[in-house]
């Protein structure tokens, strides 16, 4: 017998979808990243990982190159840099690479 495990794939944020990916009901973590930065590479695993082990957390990338409103609004100065929005709003931030227990204990509390 197979177990089957609801799962919410990584998906990627414009400025223009990001109310409606992140501003809604339920946590969500958002990854401000750019494809230059040598931590936000080392820390794309970690993410894959985290949303194979916690299914019902979504998680959305934000590249600041493309989208430099939300980062702006998120006041974003360095990447990478993870905010947790629960229920539309932030309630978590972290700055620089993460190891998946530090992030997971980061989400975790807001589940």
């Amino acid at each position: 017998m197979r177990e089957v495990q609801i799962r919410m794939a990584i998906v990627n944020v414009s400025d223009d979808s990001f109310k409606t990916e992140v501003e809604g009901t339920g946590t969500v973590l958002v990854d401000f990243w750019a494809p230059w930065c040598g931590p936000c590479k080392m820390i794309a695993p970690v993410l894959e990982e985290l949303d194979k082990e916690l299914g019902s957390l979504k998680i959305a990338k934000v590249n600041v190159d493309d989208n430099p409103e939300s980062a702006g609004r998120f006041g974003v100065m360095s990447i990478p840099t993870l905010i947790v929005f629960k229920n539309g709003e932030p309630v978590d931030k972290v700055v620089g690479f993460q190891s998946k227990d530090a992030l997971k204990n980061v989400v975790s509390r807001h589940m």
